[in-house]
């Protein structure tokens, strides 16, 4: 007879994600997974694995969940520019006000975590890492369309700029940045890219 879970696997799978997001895996014990979702190690062990296969469903889950949202968002909306300053508008009030804030990204987190050598762990931030220039690539493409960047961009190292300065945003933010400077930085690197028409 199969095993019936009595719980929902993505419901403690989101709370597991918070709790690497805000503390980071290699501050975060089993102990404490145990005692956020109220499982047993038996239970969480049976339906995700150890704690590292946990943390990379949990780090997929935050990719799929939170940003590829953002990133289809950005990448359909055709206003050019003014759909990146909303973009970084955004990611700068989510990292600075509200329920999360200060958490960082988990993705930023990952990269400064020991567990980034881990070969899955790797290929899921390479994936983001995809998916935020690709984003930025076509808010850039459109903006390129409206004429309203400056003549001889190169759009491909413009949106790597870009992707970097997001993961500068949640790697400051973390740390208890102000979200005035920020936005003062995000402006200061997209207002040379403005056509001077």
């Amino acid at each position: 007879m199969p095993d019936v879970k009595h719980f929902d696997p993505d419901a403690v799978l989101e709370q597991v994600e918070h709790l690497f997001w805000r503390r980071g895996p290699a501050s975060t014990g089993m102990a404490e997974v145990v005692a956020t979702t109220g499982l047993s190690r038996s239970s969480l062990y049976a339906t995700f694995g150890g704690k590292q296969e946990l943390y990379v469903k949990a780090l997929r889950r935050y990719v799929e969940q939170r940003s590829r949202p953002v990133f289809e968002r950005l990448s359909g909306d055709e206003r050019g520019l003014p759909a990146v300053e909303d973009f970084f508008h955004r990611l700068i009030l989510a990292r600075c006000a509200g329920r999360h804030a200060r958490w960082g990204c988990m993705v930023a987190n990952a990269h400064a975590e020991a567990e980034g050598a881990d070969p899955e762990v790797l290929h899921v931030l390479d994936l983001h890492q995809e998916q935020l220039h690709t984003a930025m690539r076509a808010a850039l493409g459109a903006a390129l369309a409206k004429g309203q960047l400056r003549a001889g961009l190169d759009l491909d190292a413009t949106a790597e700029l870009l992707a970097l300065l997001a993961y500068g945003v949640n790697v400051r933010s973390r740390a208890g940045a102000d979200a005035a400077r920020l936005r003062a930085a995000a402006s200061a690197a997209l207002n040379p890219l403005r056509s001077q028409r």
